[in-house]
């Protein structure tokens, strides 16, 4: 099986398994989900939420959220970890969006990339799913999948994410990364792994680990 052949059948068995794959983080909008994905950092999405409903309820937008302290907001998220550096991007962020953007979350890389705690994997996130914009944010999953498909050296994710941006058709990128997400989940995650029950991996070969 050439590479070729090897993305086409990932596609296909992707899209078989994840027809319609949905964002794992509760969000409602750009700004909520801005806030979830940084959340999500060194932590899981299960526990993000349960955590950011409780955070929406007192403030869901920008324009609430400034009402509050740094450590109010720390002690809501302490759950999800790392809060007293989430917190201050969180305020630190908010502020910017309603001084600078007048409320609304900026559909630009380089905007989000310039907001504190926002990094180029949650801007890609955003930027895909908020805002339809092709990006391929590369997570844990991504990242272990494509160096055992034998599709990217594993040496960082910079790499990664420039390996699957150059195999991968541009207007798939944004499903992409969901389905290969769920997959690595369900099928090829980093523990417990077996490899009769990861079709993908069995069908086009992996990498030596």
């Amino acid at each position: 099986m050439n590479k070729k052949e090897k993305i086409e059948f990932i596609i296909q068995t992707l899209d078989t398994l994840y027809p319609n794959p949905e964002i794992p983080l509760k969000h409602h909008d750009p700004y909520t989900l801005l806030i979830a994905v940084l959340l999500s950092a060194q932590s899981t999405d299960a526990r993000v939420n349960t955590i950011t409903p409780i955070l929406f309820e007192i403030a869901d937008n920008p324009y609430d959220m400034i009402k509050l302290s740094v450590e109010t907001i720390a002690e809501i998220i302490k759950p999800v970890g790392l809060a007293p550096m989430k917190s201050k991007g969180i305020y630190g962020l908010s502020k910017i969006i309603v001084e600078k953007y007048q409320g609304k979350v900026p559909a630009s890389f380089e905007a989000l990339e310039a907001m504190p705690a926002v990094g180029h994997k949650t801007a890609s996130v955003v930027m895909a799913q908020a805002f339809n914009i092709p990006a391929f944010p590369v997570d844990t999953h991504i990242h272990r999948l494509m160096y055992r498909w034998n599709l990217s050296s594993g040496k960082n994710v910079v790499q990664t994410e420039k390996d699957a941006k150059r195999l991968f058709p541009k207007e798939l990128w944004n499903k992409l990364h969901l389905q290969i997400i769920y997959y690595g989940r369900e099928y090829s995650p980093a523990r417990g792994w077996n490899p009769e029950n990861d079709l993908i991996t069995k069908t086009i070969g992996r990498k030596n680990l």
